[in-house]
């Protein structure tokens, strides 16, 4: 593959990575499509082993991203119902107030959904950080994985 070529892989991979955090753009997908058409193009036993190496990488952040800060929140007690309420709040953040709105409508969404069932605003609050912070673990899974798969594919790239 020409270096201009490898230059357009790794900004899928930056755009991708950019993806993970500010969640626009179906990032991990992103990366392993990059890194999947490089290795198709390159054509070479190490390209398709770093593929492999990346996608094995991608899948299991996936799945820990999941399983970790899922277990976190049963532990504080916090429903998928909330998680849900959250998600759907931050969604239509997003659109109300482009990327910012996201941010804010996730919490606002979780307290809102905690609030009748926990009763008091202060209980709803603790099970809005909880969930805050397992979201935020969750991003941050999935990126550790994100940048272990590019930082393999860029070492290919460079040996």
């Amino acid at each position: 593959m020409s270096a201009g070529g490898e230059l357009l892989v790794g900004l899928a991979i930056v755009v991708g990575l950019i993806g993970i955090v500010v969640p626009v753009l179906p990032g991990v997908l992103l990366i392993l499509a990059a890194i999947g058409v490089w290795a198709f193009v390159t054509a070479t036993t190490t390209a398709w082993t770093v593929f492999g190496v990346a996608a094995a990488l991608l899948v299991m952040s996936g799945v820990v991203k999941y399983l970790w800060p899922g277990r976190r929140l049963r532990s504080a007690g916090v429903p998928t119902r909330s998680i849900v309420v959250g998600g759907v709040v931050g969604i239509v953040g997003f659109f109300v107030v482009p990327v910012v709105g996201l941010f804010l409508g996730f919490p606002l969404g979780v307290f809102l959904a905690e609030l009748p069932r926990s009763r008091t605003a202060g209980s709803a609050w603790r099970s809005t950080v909880h969930a805050t912070k397992a979201v935020g673990l969750s991003i941050l899974v999935e990126l550790f994985g994100a940048l272990l798969a590019a930082g393999i594919w860029l070492l290919a790239v460079l040996l």
